[in-house]
């Protein structure tokens, strides 16, 4: 069974994936390490929209950021994505040791 608490944490990694703007950082950043000003350019964003993505990005830990001068540098984390791959698996694959009978079907006395 799954504590709580990692539900959050799959949450948070599932809202990071449900947007068509981070999508598009994360196949951007397939590429390799990128500086925000060329994602900026990129995706045709305005500088607060890309911080406030990454920042949803980076708390998820899909993607990891190191500071160089005035702009920061963002490349996907193999960790995180290892996670996600590994989870998404988990949520997804049937198991049957855990069904429940059910108990709609029972006939009333």
């Amino acid at each position: 069974m799954i504590a709580i608490g990692q539900y959050t944490r799959d949450a948070q990694i599932f809202k990071a994936l449900a947007d068509e703007k981070r999508l598009q950082v994360l196949d951007y950043l397939q590429q390799g390490e990128t500086c925000a000003c060329v994602l900026i350019e990129a995706l045709d964003i305005p500088q607060s929209a890309l911080s406030y993505h990454m920042k949803i990005l980076c708390q998820s830990g899909l993607v990891t950021s190191r500071q160089e001068g005035k702009w920061k540098h963002y490349s996907i984390s193999s960790l995180g994505a290892s996670y996600v791959i590994e989870r998404l698996g988990q949520l997804t694959a049937a198991d049957s040791s855990h069904a429940k009978t059910c108990h709609c079907q029972r006939k009333s006395s």
